[in-house]
């Protein structure tokens, strides 16, 4: 029978032969990761190869996805859908082994990893995702939501700030059945890093206030099966657990950052196959290890187990067993139809002059009394961005009951936390912070976007009328940046209807959204009895007789700009209309004819009207139209007169048009 040694051995020798086929990869962190990939993987991680999406699985998470053949191997000899030849496809065109792990793409990938440190930080979120189904669904006897979330993570995780920003929460969130595995092999792509990651890890973590269990041997099997036993034993705290490896073990590029991220050559494959014993040609496993190693009647077992206790579970509470199925499936109850058209109702005959952050907060107290998937949460400024409704219970640990999160000053934290919220299932996270700290969160709303993680973002204090707090508080590129990330669906209502219908919208799309809204008041801009197709993204809200001679194209508080604009021309015998555009990117997904019936071809005097970035309009005014925009930072001043001094005023609106209509 082959050793634990020889069984991690396998891992190793894929990872080599892998990378050296594909020339490109990173060897050495999936050959000094692979015996604690031996420990958790066959000893004590719960899943399912042939069901990577039974509900009671534990989570697994390669933070340092640079080791993605860690991954790639384990999936492939455990027994998922990764057939051995995809193994030899690794980062190819097509392939399913990518060069970081992607959600979506592998079976068994549970998020898309590379960007060091977001990770754990997700991580700390579906262990939070678990804790709170469990308070919410397990009933004496019944505990159907229970399992661990694993972490594996590199010193380069632990150097990102993120890591920080999650990992003091997981404490302060008593995630006990977060088990993190610190790879402390002291290398990173530029050497080792004591000249500038000195710090104790232990020490920060301890005072983090997690249990942490140190000075582990990476490459002794049993003394990890004993810190993994001791992490297990305390379900109160995270766990870290400090396992002290050699990158590229047995080669002799060990312990040397040159094995970081290149082939190592066949002859030094060769030569380190020899002193691991390994006999095998490529990509050859011995058939006693992969029967050693397969999963499949194991993870069936463990399933078949908890679809038992789930059928008794039904029997004596089903209520909440079909809430927690339909939750985890992501299917919207049945009423939110029903609840939406009363929103719409009420929207239609109030009719509010209110700032479209207070509007989003409406919308909340609908949606969160009929969808109990919705947690939210902010960074510090739950009254500000008015992401509180009067059903919102701030989280109580131990228990984790609650639907509302305090993050902290933490905008990166809190986003990658929301994403892996949204990975586990059973939730749909929405928070809130300011449109100008949305850059500390950029990575995780890429990330977010890159996986279609369903998750809401609201910024608010969307513009230069933030006023006298100035340039450092008022977005200018934001916008224009997250409307430019691929599958990010980026809101910008102008009332308090088109507010109703972005977060119809980000509700029902199964992927990111974020809400850009105002702090200050907008007029409500639409007309009793009019139906307006806000969902297309872009339409029409004011228009003339006839072929227009001048379009303006606005969004947020500017359509009420091109609104007077508008009129102010139409009185002097201009054919105007007005498109408001909330939703760039759902207006592009639109029919060639919907989009032409909005922006003809023939009329090419366009003037587009928005307080941030100018360049991103161009694409719809062409070299004919023009932009009334910012193309520098704010100041500091009254909301009004910076609006004037930057040219957002009727007046400069109409002379910049008339100048248009004349060229």
């Amino acid at each position: 029978m082959a050793s634990r040694r020889e069984l991690a051995d396998c891992i190793r020798v894929l990872s080599m032969d892998a990378i050296e086929k594909a020339q490109s990869g990173h060897p050495g962190a999936p050959m000094g990761m692979a015996d604690m990939a031996e420990v958790l993987w066959r000893h004590a991680l719960k899943h399912n190869p042939q069901n990577p999406k039974w509900i009671n699985r534990d989570r697994f998470v390669l933070s340092n996805g640079h080791a993605s053949m860690l991954l790639y191997a384990l999936l492939y000899l455990t027994g998922y859908d990764l057939p051995l030849s995809e193994l030899k496809n690794f980062r190819q065109l097509g392939s399913k082994t990518p060069g970081h792990p992607e959600f979506g793409v592998t079976s068994g990938v549970e998020m898309t990893t590379g960007p060091l440190g977001q990770g754990i930080a997700s991580a700390v979120g579906m262990a939070l995702a678990e804790k709170m189904l469990a308070a919410q669904f397990n009933r004496p006897n019944f505990s159907v939501v229970d399992h661990y979330t694993y972490c594996f993570v590199g010193d380069g995780c632990l150097m990102e700030g993120v890591s920080s920003e999650a990992s003091s929460l997981a404490a302060i969130w008593n995630l006990g059945k977060l088990i993190v595995f610190y790879d402390s092999n002291g290398i990173s792509i530029d050497g080792k890093v004591d000249g500038w990651f000195a710090e104790d890890v232990a020490a920060r973590y301890r005072a983090y206030g997690w249990q942490v269990i140190d000075a582990v041997d990476g490459h002794d099997h049993e003394a990890m099966d004993l810190a993994l036993q001791g992490a297990l034993s305390d379900t109160l705290h995270p766990s870290l657990l400090i396992l002290n490896t050699h990158i590229g073990l047995g080669s002799s590029r060990q312990d040397q950052s040159s094995c970081h991220g290149a082939p190592l050559g066949e002859n030094e494959i060769a030569r380190t196959k020899a002193a691991y014993g390994w006999k095998e040609p490529a990509f050859v496993i011995p058939e006693e290890m992969l029967k050693m190693w397969d999963g499949r009647a194991k993870g069936a077992q463990y399933e078949a187990e908890w679809n038992a206790l789930f059928d008794a579970y039904k029997e004596a509470y089903p209520e909440e067993a079909s809430e927690l199925s339909r939750r985890m499936r992501g299917d919207l109850p049945e009423q939110f139809d029903k609840t939406w058209e009363l929103l719409l109702k009420n929207v239609v005959e109030e009719k509010k002059l209110c700032a479209t952050r207070k509007a989003s907060q409406h919308c909340l107290e609908y949606f969160t009394a009929v969808l109990p998937e919705l947690f939210g949460g902010s960074a510090d400024l739950a009254g500000s961005v008015c992401t509180m409704t009067k059903l919102s219970k701030p989280l109580v640990f131990p228990e984790g009951n609650g639907n509302f999160c305090y993050y902290g000053v933490r905008e990166f934290g809190m986003s990658c936390i929301m994403n892996g919220i949204a990975l586990h299932g059973g939730f749909i996270p929405y928070a809130g912070t300011f449109l100008s700290f949305a850059d500390q969160a950029k990575n995780a709303l890429r990330l977010a976007a890159l996986m279609q993680t369903h998750a809401v973002w609201v910024f608010t204090h969307d513009s230069i009328y933030v006023g006298e707090d100035g340039p450092t508080h008022q977005p200018i590129e934001q916008i224009a940046g997250l409307r430019l990330t691929p599958g990010l669906r980026v809101w910008r209502p102008c009332d308090s209807l088109e507010t109703a219908y972005a977060w119809k919208d980000a509700i029902t799309f199964s992927g990111p959204t974020c809400l850009i809204l105002s702090r200050q008041n907008l007029t409500f801009e639409h007309e009793a009895n009019v139906d307006y197709p806000i969902e297309k993204g872009g339409y029409i809200i004011s228009d003339c007789q006839g072929q227009p001679s001048l379009i303006f194209l606005a969004t947020g508080s500017e359509v009420h700009l091109a609104l007077q604009a508008a009129e102010e021309l139409t009185k002097e015998g201009v054919l105007v209309r007005v498109v408001s555009m909330p939703c760039t990117q759902l207006f592009d997904s639109q029919s060639a004819d919907y989009k032409e019936s909005i922006l003809p071809k023939g009329v090419r005097k366009r003037l587009a009207i928005e307080a941030g970035a100018e360049d991103y309009w161009w694409k719809y005014v062409g070299l004919d139209g023009d932009v009334v925009g910012m193309h520098s930072f704010g100041l500091s001043a009254k909301a009004g007169d910076v609006g004037k001094y930057f040219g957002f005023t009727t007046e400069q609106v109409i002379a910049r048009a008339k100048k248009l209509l004349d060229e």
